[in-house]
């Protein structure tokens, strides 16, 4: 019994993939299709074909913190060092508690 089960866990698994697999050739297909598309309609209009591009630049997560850390006055860099919690004027001490016996 447990040969047949671990046999149908691999059936189902590798239907899974397979489907897995289908699907993402469909969108594949899919997104080829509207790119000719376009790419067509394109042509057809007498417009330069421009390929999709989307331009991440590295620096821009890094700057977008920089700016907000600015605004907020929380942190400083360029070597000014980082305050991680406010100054506090009072310091109270904690009295222990005496085991009750």
């Amino acid at each position: 019994m447990p040969t047949l089960m671990s046999f149908l866990l691999r059936v189902f698994l590798v239907l899974g993939g397979l489907v897995f697999a289908a699907s993402l050739a469909i969108a594949l297909t899919f997104m080829l299709a509207l790119w000719g598309l376009r790419a067509g309609w394109a042509k057809l209009t007498g417009r330069p074909v421009t390929p999709f591009i989307i331009q991440i630049d590295p620096r821009g997560g890094f700057e977008r913190m920089v700016r907000r850390a600015d605004r907020t006055g929380t942190t400083r860099h360029r070597g000014e060092g980082v305050r991680l919690r406010p100054e506090v004027a009072d310091v109270t001490d904690v009295e222990p508690r005496t085991p009750s016996s």
